[in-house]
């Protein structure tokens, strides 16, 4: 899978965990060149706190397009050093 945003691939993995239709690319599978830290955060439920992350690619921002969660709950720990996108953010085969 790959996460494209703005012509530039922001990760590429074959070992994404889909959860609640979302693919969670490792954290080494990121291009971190593009990634900024983001101090938004916001909870669920089930899976605990998520931090975000920017994206900044060819003088463009995209702030708050990929979350992860830091110390996800018991029931979410599959997504544990995983990174998520929205807001944009092809992921695709």
């Amino acid at each position: 899978m790959k996460a494209i945003w703005n012509g530039a691939v922001l990760a590429e993995s074959d070992d994404t965990v889909v959860v609640e239709n979302n693919h969670y690319f490792p954290a080494d599978a990121l291009n971190r060149e593009f990634f900024k830290p983001s101090d938004h955060t916001s909870v669920c439920g089930w899976k605990g706190t998520a931090s975000y992350f920017s994206v900044e690619v060819d003088g463009q921002s995209n702030h708050n397009a990929a979350w992860y969660y830091p110390e996800p709950k018991e029931r979410a720990t599959a997504i544990r050093g995983r990174v998520a996108f929205w807001k944009g953010v092809q992921v695709q085969p």
